[in-house]
Parts: structure tokens; C-alpha cells; sequence
């Protein structure tokens, strides 16, 4: 279970003075739906560790646990350890950081990550076939204290970057949210927790990571510590 792909690990290895970047992916998804993040990241520069994990099998704490110290460990030799997660990969983030200490922290950028909750989870967690598809981490996405967002720290071990979408592709769910979302996230939830920078762009929850504007905030913030977006 707790393993990443040895190409990956190798290729860390070869760029040992470069700044590494670890990837998380969000729930039920893959480290497929980060390639084009990886691949902008990799011509920046940056040596990369594209977590594949198995988002649905198992609870947040214990994904955490299996998945974060190999990743960590592929960045060893990098001068800075920088993270850039989509959604759920970001609370799996947060949950690592709330008990460990991270190496060489660098910055972090959360995409679309439910850190105040999920009100999807909260409509729909009772639902069998929810659970069968999202598993035990995506039921923890509830609002409110039971939710697993609401017993982190309030911020992370470094400085952050939080971008949230503000399109919707998905006109049900956009319902049950109050303000502006990106169709899973509200922009409240997004960014109910501190950072260093928050921005809003007009991209969805499903498509983000791969959107140019996106990609372009995530790498000026990774390098220089600030997105350069004017607000809108």
C-alpha cells in the first residue's frame, strides 16, 4: 500500500539539487489527473513525486500515514520539500502537517480543498452508494466539528497559496452550496483556513489542476512565494 511509482522516485534522484515538489491528488481520482501539472512543474525545474494513492480504500489519517513519508523520503536529498494538492489532497496534507513535522518545508498550494467541509458530503454521506463510491476518507469531508477539516490546525507549517474556483460544472451540486463554488467547493470552504495568499479563478473543481492560469499561479508562488494574479 504505502508505495510510489520507483520511475518517479528515480527521477527525483537524478535532479538531487532541485527543488522537489510531492503532488497529491484528490478523492477518487489519480496521479493521471496531476500529469499536467507534473510535466510544467518538471520543465520549470522542479524534481517531482506524483503520489498515486488509493483515495477511496481507507480513512484520511491512516492514507496519510501510508503515503506521505515514502513521497517525503523520495525528496530527501532536494534543498526545499514543496507540495501542490488538488481537493481531498489537500486535507490529507493538512492532516500529515498536524502531527509531523515536515523536512526542509518549503510552500504549499492547495487547489480546491475542502478545508472548512464538503456540503455535498453533508447532503449526500448517508447515502450506500456515497459511501461505496467516496469511501471512508470522502465521508470525513462533512462540515461542521464532526467533519475531519474541522479538527485541524488552521494552518499549515509553511507558507501557503490557496486558489479556489469560482465555475461550475455541475448545476445539482452547485445548489446545495451557499456563494460562489467551483461545482464542489465553495470559495468559503476553500479558504477557511490561513495562508500567506488566496486567490479566486474562473475554473471548475474537476479541471483546475490543469488549467494554464492555475498552473502559472501555482509555479510563480512555488518560486518566488507570491501567485503575481491581480485580484478580479
Amino acid at each position: 500500500m504505502a508505495s510510489v511509482a520507483a520511475s518517479t522516485v528515480a527521477s527525483v534522484a537524478e535532479n538531487a539539487t532541485a527543488d522537489c515538489v510531492i503532488l497529491l491528488h484528490g478523492l477518487a481520482r489519480s496521479s493521471s489527473s496531476m500529469n499536467v501539472m507534473e510535466r510544467r512543474l518538471r520543465r520549470a525545474g522542479f524534481t517531482v513525486v506524483n503520489v498515486n494513492y488509493p483515495s477511496t480504500d481507507a480513512p484520511i489519517a491512516s492514507l496519510a500515514k501510508a503515503y506521505l513519508p515514502p513521497a517525503i523520503a523520495g525528496c530527501r536529498d532536494a534543498p526545499h520539500i514543496h507540495f501542490v494538492t488538488h481537493s481531498m489532497g489537500g486535507i490529507l496534507l493538512r492532516r500529515w502537517a498536524a502531527e509531523h513535522a515536515i523536512p526542509k518545508a518549503g510552500r504549499a498550494v492547495l487547489l480546491g480543498a475542502p478545508n472548512g467541509g464538503s456540503e455535498i458530503v453533508d447532503t449526500f454521506g448517508a447515502w450506500d452508494l456515497f459511501a461505496v463510491i467516496n469511501g471512508p476518507a470522502g465521508l470525513e469531508l462533512a462540515t461542521g466539528p464532526n467533519g475531519t477539516p474541522a479538527k485541524l490546525p488552521d494552518a499549515l507549517p509553511m507558507d501557503a497559496l490557496l486558489i479556489a474556483g469560482s465555475i461550475s460544472l455541475n448545476p445539482v451540486y452547485s445548489a446545495l452550496i451557499e456563494g460562489d463554488n467551483d461545482g464542489k467547493v465553495s470559495v468559503t470552504s476553500a479558504f477557511a483556513m490561513k495562508a500567506k495568499e488566496k486567490i479566486i479563478l474562473p475554473v471548475s473543481h474537476t479541471w483546475m489542476m490543469m488549467n494554464g492560469e492555475v498552473i502559472d499561479a501555482t509555479l510563480s508562488f512555488l518560486k518566488t512565494g507570491a501567485s503575481n494574479v491581480k485580484p478580479r
